[in-house]
């Protein structure tokens, strides 16, 4: 009896089936890259690993290939194409110097008619290999999904820092002029410190985002009329810059108080009014209108850009879902959601009777709201 075909595939069966198995069997012995079974192959039969080590993989259809388990000697390889009559799924090749046994399907097939202890064999096999390649796929497809991951946040950083350097390298220029007087280089250091501070805040906000913390700790009671003119007056040299217009009129605004932390809600009024500068390519105009209700301060800002597909609205504040911007990262929009929820709002996204889009987000007054 060939020492191969000593495999617990076999066991109880009688001697003079096995030794029928023996002769049909097909010895191989293979180098070190060699390819003994590949994947489209027709599943013509049964492989027994005697010596050696091998590496059963797919391609994955970008032009590389996954490795789904390394297997040593006693092991079995090629069932599941046997059982199915379909071709190869996967292909197998040596990784060190390999002896392995072929049983061509016929004899395969023939044992599982007869016998059932070896059908049965057989398909435990096929599910423990199973079991074994849906746990390195699920490992494999979460490295991979982590490392998107980080390269998106990655992407969001970068993004995100793309408008504040750009405003610190036109104020540094600006500063450093040589006609530049006392009065400009004071407005260009003053430019320059609120762009850091801008970049720290980011880079905060999307630390604080990925932690899952709240921030609601150091929330002022604040006119919130006087602090949104103060970030307008801000933003609009930054949107000049850009092209649009930025409009707003503060004569008939609430006087109410919000509590609020200032830099966490500047980001979103950040976010809102450069995602519209990013719609309009060329020119354009942008409002941004507050109004009030006995219960809360209600902010909108609007365009007169292509706006955004209704299908798409309600998941516009989800980490990663983007419209409309090339380079986009889809979580300036998510953030922006996570701080008008910490500061007991809630934010959504609509059609601007300016033609474009609309993002409407609400703050809860303290106490009773005053005009």
């Amino acid at each position: 009896m060939s020492e191969g075909l000593h495999h617990p595939l076999f066991e109880g069966l009688p001697d003079r089936v096995r030794a029928r198995v023996a002769a049909s069997a097909r010895r191989m012995e293979v180098d070190p890259g060699t390819w003994i079974v590949r994947e489209g192959d027709p599943g013509d039969g049964l492989y027994l690993l005697e010596e050696g080590t091998v590496e059963i993989g797919c391609s994955t259809g970008a032009g590389s290939g996954r490795v789904l388990a390394t297997l040593g000697p006693g092991a079995v390889f090629g069932e599941m194409a046997v059982v199915e009559e379909k071709p190869r799924s996967a292909a197998v090749v040596a990784r060190t110097r390999a002896v392995v046994r072929f049983l061509p399907r016929a004899a395969v097939v023939e044992l599982m008619r007869e016998h059932p202890e070896f059908a049965l064999r057989l398909l435990r096999e096929l599910s423990r290999r199973l079991r074994e390649f849906n746990r390195v796929y699920v490992e494999q497809t979460l490295q991979m999904e982590r490392l998107a991951l980080v390269g998106r946040f990655a992407r969001a950083i970068i993004h995100d820092l793309k408008s504040p350097l750009n405003v610190l390298q036109l104020a540094a220029e600006m500063g450093l002029a040589t006609q530049a007087d006392a009065t400009r280089r004071a407005e260009a250091l003053h430019r320059i410190r609120r762009q850091v501070e801008r970049i720290t805040d980011s880079i905060q906000e999307i630390l604080l985002f990925t932690e899952g913390g709240s921030g609601i700790e150091g929330m002022t009671p604040t006119i919130y009329a006087d602090f949104l003119k103060a970030v307008l007056e801000e933003l609009s040299g930054e949107v000049k810059l850009r092209g649009p217009d930025l409009l707003w009129t503060p004569d008939d605004w609430p006087a109410g108080r919000v509590r609020l932390q200032p830099r966490r809600l500047r980001r979103v009024l950040q976010n809102l009014v450069h995602n519209a500068c990013d719609a309009l390519s060329a020119g354009g105009r942008i409002e941004v209108r507050l109004t009030g209700t006995d219960a809360c301060a209600v902010t909108e800002v609007h365009d007169d850009g292509p706006g955004v597909p209704a299908e798409i609205r309600d998941r516009l504040f989800e980490p990663f879902v983007t419209h409309g911007k090339r380079h986009g990262t889809g979580l300036g929009l998510a953030i922006c959601r996570r701080i008008v929820e910490d500061h007991g709002g809630r934010i959504e996204a609509g059609v601007s009777p300016l033609g474009g889009a609309l993002f409407r987000f609400t703050l809860p007054w303290v106490g009773a709201k005053s005009r």
